[in-house]
Order: structure tokens, then C-alpha cells, then sequence
């Protein structure tokens, strides 16, 4: 049997266009714009009920994380995110392979389901999560708990630099945070490479 989540993405719009059926203007130096003025990627969850547990669930399902994207209209530090951190081969393929990402308007109106089952407007999520700027990313582990507090296991506030960006999105899949800070995990990382005689390659 087809649930109701399979046969919405039967009926969805190629990746390329806008819910409108507008072609969305792409190019390598000025990223994808959406309805609400929002930079975005093809292949972000265009599709999602927004359900959090749902969603957290069938990433889980694919053998990838839930990260939660959250940007604003005119948002430069989003601009930068998208023109030049998931430009980069590297980094896009890693994140598409491993991450589902859910991109949220800090300041929308869509209804989303938190965690705890309470339903409410993107706005007010934001205000409850405490997400104060943009680009936010929050990143969650492989079961929805009772609250987003407990299923949150690492939060991205504003924009990293590519090599810092990849790191975070890595961290969380290898699920080093069970072991280690970021930071601690950032110096390994750069006493390896020291080590043997390499530079970040996506600074």
C-alpha cells in the first residue's frame, strides 16, 4: 500500500521548479530562490508534511540524520551558505547522502508539528526552539523523543566556513558528540591532517 507521503512525491514538481510551476533561477554563483524570497536547494525535503517525528523517522529510515535548516528573505549569511559552502561538490554530495535537511522560515506562517505534538506556525517554532538568528541549523539523532530538547543533539548558530561547516554535518554522523565537544573534534581533525602533511581543502 502507497502512504499518503509516497503519493504526495508522486505528484510533486520537478526539483528545479517552484511550487508555482515557475522555473527557479540557478546558477553556480547566485543560488535558488524560493516563493518566500528564501536561497534553497533542489534537493532539500520539498515534500515534508511537517511533522518533526514523521520527518525525523523516514530520514532514519533512509540510513540519514534530520537537520533542520532554518533561514530568512534577505538573510546575507544565507546567501553566503548556499553560494559558496553547498556549491561545493564536497560538501553538497556529503550532506545529500547522509542528511535530510527540512528548511524552516524563521519568520513563516506554514504549520509545523514539533515533537511533543503541539502544532504551530514556524514563527512560533522559532520562538520556542530559541532560534535567534539565521542561518540556524538544528541536528537530531536517529529517534524522536517526547521533546525537541531531547531529540536535538547539536545546534549549527550561524555560519561556518566550509571546512567548519562539513566538520559539524560530519561530527554529527559519525556521532562523536556521544564522545567529544566540537571543538575538541575540530582539533583532532586538524592535528591529523597536520600530521600528515595536509591542508583543509575546503576552507
Amino acid at each position: 500500500m502507497v502512504d499518503r507521503r509516497t503519493f504526495v512525491k508522486s505528484l510533486s514538481v520537478p526539483a528545479a521548479m517552484s511550487l508555482t510551476g515557475a522555473p527557479l533561477a540557478w546558477s553556480a554563483d547566485e543560488p535558488a530562490i524560493d516563493d518566500d524570497g528564501i536561497y534553497t536547494q533542489p534537493w532539500f525535503n520539498h515534500t515534508s508534511f511537517l511533522v518533526l517525528s514523521e520527518d525525523l523517522e523516514e530520514a532514519a529510515g533512509e540510513g540519514k540524520r534530520l537537520a533542520i535548516l532554518w533561514e530568512q528573505k534577505g538573510c546575507p549569511y544565507c546567501r553566503e551558505m548556499h553560494r559558496v559552502n553547498f556549491a561545493k561538490p564536497k560538501i553538497r554530495d556529503y550532506v545529500k547522502d547522509n542528511f535530510t535537511v527540512l528548511q524552516l522560515n524563521m519568520w513563516g506562517s506554514k504549520r509545523v508539528t514539533d515533537f511533543d505534538g503541539e502544532e504551530l506556525e514556524e514563527r512560533a517554532l522559532a520562538k520556542k526552539w530559541r532560534v535567534l538568528f539565521t542561518p540556524t541549523i538544528n541536528f537530531f539523532g536517529t529517534k524522536p523523543e517526547a521533546t525537541m530538547a531531547k531529540s536535538e543533539v547539536m545546534r549549527m548558530p550561524g555560519y561556518f566556513r566550509p571546512f567548519h561547516f562539513v566538520s559539524m554535518f560530519e561530527f554529527v554522523k559519525d556521532e562523536a558528540y556521544k564522545e567529544q565537544q566540537f571543538q575538541r573534534y575540530l582539533q583532532d581533525k586538524f592535528k591529523k591532517l597536520e600530521e600528515e602533511g595536509k591542508k583543509p581543502d575546503l576552507w
